[in-house]
């Protein structure tokens, strides 16, 4: 079993049952190197009036200050949702390891499938991505989420 499982496990939990508010329901939870969790978080965008407030961005803030650094090397970043060009650039910046995602994002994903910030050679740091993870689930939420609102 893959040291990220219970981390998706994680994040899915928090996709499914963060407040509505209108906000996409994405979970991510940060692994220390060690695989301890250091911060989870969900989508707070509509809820916070923040457009930042993605769950990957309040993951990596919450592993920072839990860590007393900024600078994150050695952790994984677990995602229900392939990250976008702004959570993308912020995982670099943060020195990840890698980056586990459940389900693709056609449209916006930018960890290889319309870009791939986290893998740019011409950028300082290049993390590793490990696509997939719960890709059913993941997207079965989305699916609903979308649905719903049409």
């Amino acid at each position: 079993m893959a040291p990220w499982t219970a981390a998706m496990e994680t994040a899915l939990t928090l996709a499914e049952h963060a407040p509505s508010g209108g906000d996409v329901p994405v979970g991510a939870v940060v692994l220390s190197a060690d695989g301890r969790v250091l911060a989870r978080a969900h989508n707070r965008c509509e809820v916070d009036g923040d457009p930042t407030a993605h769950a990957e961005i309040l993951a990596l803030r919450a592993a920072a200050a839990a860590a007393g650094t900024t600078r994150l090397e050695g952790c994984t970043l677990v995602v229900t949702l392939e990250p976008c060009t702004m959570c993308a650039g912020a995982v670099v910046l943060a020195r990840l390891e890698r980056v586990v995602l459940g389900a693709w994002d056609p449209k916006a994903g930018a960890c290889g499938s319309v870009r791939d910030v986290v893998r740019d050679a011409r950028l300082n740091h290049r993390v590793e991505v490990v696509g997939g993870v719960e890709a059913g689930r993941s997207a079965a939420l989305l699916r609903e989420f979308f649905a719903a609102r049409r």
